[in-house]
């Protein structure tokens, strides 16, 4: 998005008398700015140059203004475009279809045209506020009364590289800071209307503007001028008599000092939008005329269901509301808004045409900010809005710092847990790793020290059977076979533990691995000790992983001697090792078309002694999966299996940078 000055505005509008009002203000400041009086022309313009701001009228010769809204937004080109629709007042319906349509912002017939423009460059710095900000801190505001003065000084600031906006009173002055954020105010301290110090303190009274460099300048020779200067809130004082040059050296050290951050917070006085609720036309009428002195946008309703149909789709900063309207009265209408979430929060001021100080209680008790007499002159209402507004920025910029408080108070709670939980984890894996350390130690010891034994056990069972077996009966020989069979297991039993527990502390060592060839060499195995059975084994090519082979031989080992085991009472039996890539990662599985297990059992597959068979159907010690579980968790992958019933059961299973064996592997073939 470019910036204010290389802005381009689309004004849409039938009367020629707007157009070119709208035009003039958009160029003077800084835009560039298209006219057009028909929707057909601004779709032209739009062919050959997308807009930076759209302002809209309602009422067009050829298109409704808002069917010509919504092709914009359904247009791709031009959707994001803001868009600012003009209007009579009296039309209300045209408001709020117009912003339910998709319409940034809405201003009524008449307008005040730097309202306008102030709005057009906050919806353009909305869409890009970096842009803005970065515009923004170069400009510099002028506030003198003297035209001669302020040409001269703007000629010396430009000079020096600075963007320069010029206001004849304090009022345009403040109306102007709270549009531009400048990056430096130089204000005269005698002004028509607002004085100098005046202006500094309505500054420095604004959330959004009370770090501006401000400079007062005076043609004054009293003494004291300085001191009221300084008093008032000014960074600097500066005589009108010093030469230009001066002025810059001075404005130059305000900005070298000045470290105030750059807020986002809304200005109070920037454009501002006041919804103004009563039953009288004319009441309405002056009121809204002398509001748009001041520079606001004035909402006008005529009933308290108006006001709420228009909050639901028109956000304001200041809400004026009858007490005394048919339909739906000022303190019910007041109520309903004071306990809507969404709109509460809004400065809301009661008017009344009744000095009736029990209707000014009930008015406060439902919610109402502020109560004032409709008699009360209209200078006297302004000062109350911008009081309301104030205290608005107030509260809410307090918010936001508390919010930013809570936020960063959080975020240290957060990381001291985060530290503590990794501090509490670190001694708890060294507690746990010290006692696996001793648990495994423990093991391979029993484990070493039931072998004798059992030894002792099998050998004296096995010499009753061959020495003794002519005297013994029956029931005795299928008793010492039962003793022989229960030690042979637990021998087998007491080996796989001792595997587990070697291989839980083995050091890995990864290298290219061919899994294709390991596999077969372990079915040629398996068929040599079964050698009645015939399996069809299916076994890929190209089957490549990164890891340690001893340890990956040992996978392999138990997932195929399963498979192998469990096909035995298949008709045809098959087993199948076939690698895929699935999510990015390489997975290796093994299916057979054996017993299979129930799938409500998969949770145990994995954990030691776990048997989902009867060991009289299958021999086995529970250990075999949970070794191999081990192993794969090592390399960082993971095991999974899925199975049903009588139909099988496929093992699938990564090894953490598997997907990267094959290059490993193939610079290994290389260079054999």
């Amino acid at each position: 998005m470019s910036t204010a000055s290389q802005a381009r505005a689309l004004i849409v509008d039938d009367s020629l008398t707007v157009r070119m009002d709208l035009a003039e203000s958009f160029t003077a400041a800084g835009f560039h700015a298209i006219p057009c009086a028909s929707v057909a022309e601004a779709r032209a313009a739009l062919a050959e140059q997308v807009a930076s701001v759209i302002i809209l009228d309602v009422l067009l010769p050829d298109v409704d203004g808002v069917e010509f809204l919504k092709e914009l937004r359904a247009t791709a080109a031009w959707a994001t475009i803001p868009v600012l629709m003009l209007s009579s007042e009296a039309e209300v319906k045209d408001r709020v279809r117009g912003l339910q349509t998709g319409a940034d912002e809405y201003v009524g017939k008449p307008y005040e045209v730097g309202h306008v423009v102030a709005r057009a460059r906050e919806l353009i710095r909305a869409r890009d506020p970096a842009t803005g900000n970065a515009q923004e801190q170069l400009t510099i505001l002028i506030i003198d009364d003297s035209p001669t003065f302020r040409e001269a000084l703007r000629q010396g600031l430009e000079t020096a590289g600075h963007l320069v906006v010029l206001a004849g009173s304090g009022e345009e002055g403040l109306r102007l800071a709270g549009e531009r954020r400048p990056g430096a105010v130089l204000v005269d301290g005698l002004l028509p209307g607002i004085d100098g110090p005046s202006v500094i303190r309505r500054l420095r009274l604004d959330v959004a503007l009370r770090g501006i460099p401000c400079l007062l300048l005076t043609a004054s020779q009293d003494n004291g001028a300085e001191l009221q200067a300084l008093d008032a809130g000014a960074d600097a004082f500066v005589r009108k008599d010093e030469p230009i040059p001066v002025i810059l050296a001075r404005l130059a050290a305000v900005l070298r000092r000045d470290s105030a951050p750059i807020t986002t917070a809304a200005s109070s006085l920037g454009p501002k939008k006041i919804l103004a609720v009563d039953d009288s036309a004319t009441y309405l009428n002056e009121l809204a005329s002398a509001l748009l002195t001041e520079g606001y946008d004035v909402v006008l309703a005529r009933s308290g269901e108006e006001a709420i149909e228009l909050l639901g789709v028109q956000p304001v900063d200041c809400i004026l509301l009858d007490i005394q309207m048919p339909g739906l009265g000022g303190q019910e209408t007041c109520r309903r808004i004071k306990t809507a979430p969404v709109v509460r929060d809004i400065p809301l001021i009661m008017l009344t045409a009744i000095e009736d100080r029990g209707a000014m209680i009930e008015g406060l008790a439902v919610g109402a900010d502020d109560y004032i007499s409709k008699t009360s002159e209209f200078e006297v209402l302004k000062a109350r809005v911008r009081a309301q507004i104030r205290r608005k920025q107030f509260e809410d910029e307090n918010r936001r710092i508390r919010a930013e408080l809570m936020r960063k108070e959080l975020e240290t709670a957060e990381n001291r847990a985060a530290s503590e939980l990794a501090e509490t984890r670190a001694v708890l894996v060294k507690e746990l790793e010290s006692k696996n350390r001793e648990l495994e130690a423990f093991s391979y010891s029993v484990s070493h020290d039931l072998r004798a034994p059992l030894r002792a056990i099998d050998g004296f069972s096995r010499v009753l059977l061959d020495e003794y077996s002519q005297k013994l009966d029956g029931k005795a020989i299928h008793y010492l076979e039962r003793v022989r069979a229960g030690t042979q297991h637990m021998s087998t039993l007491i080996d796989d533990m001792l595997e587990l527990s070697r291989i839980t502390r083995a050091v890995i060592r990864k290298e290219g691995v061919d899994l294709g060839a390991i596999a077969r060499r372990i079915a040629a195995g398996l068929a040599e000790r079964d050698p009645s059975r015939h399996v069809h084994l299916d076994i890929a090519d190209e089957l490549t992983a990164f890891g340690d082979a001893s340890l990956l031989a040992i996978v392999l080992d138990n997932l195929l001697g399963n498979a192998w085991k469990f096909t035995s009472k298949s008709p045809r039996a098959e087993v199948r090792f076939w690698c895929e890539q699935q999510a990015g990662e390489r997975v290796f599985r093994v299916r057979d078309n054996g017993a299979g297990f129930d799938m409500a059992y998969a949770g145990k597959l994995f954990a030691p002694f776990q048997r989902l068979h009867r060991a009289s159907d299958f021999e086995g010690t529970g250990i075999g999966l949970a070794t191999v579980q081990r192993v794969v968790s090592r390399h960082g992958g993971r095991i999974w299996a899925e199975a049903a019933l009588g139909q099988g059961a496929t093992f699938s299973f990564t090894l953490g940078d598997a997907a990267s064996g094959s290059a490993h592997l193939h610079h290994g073939r290389q260079t054999s």
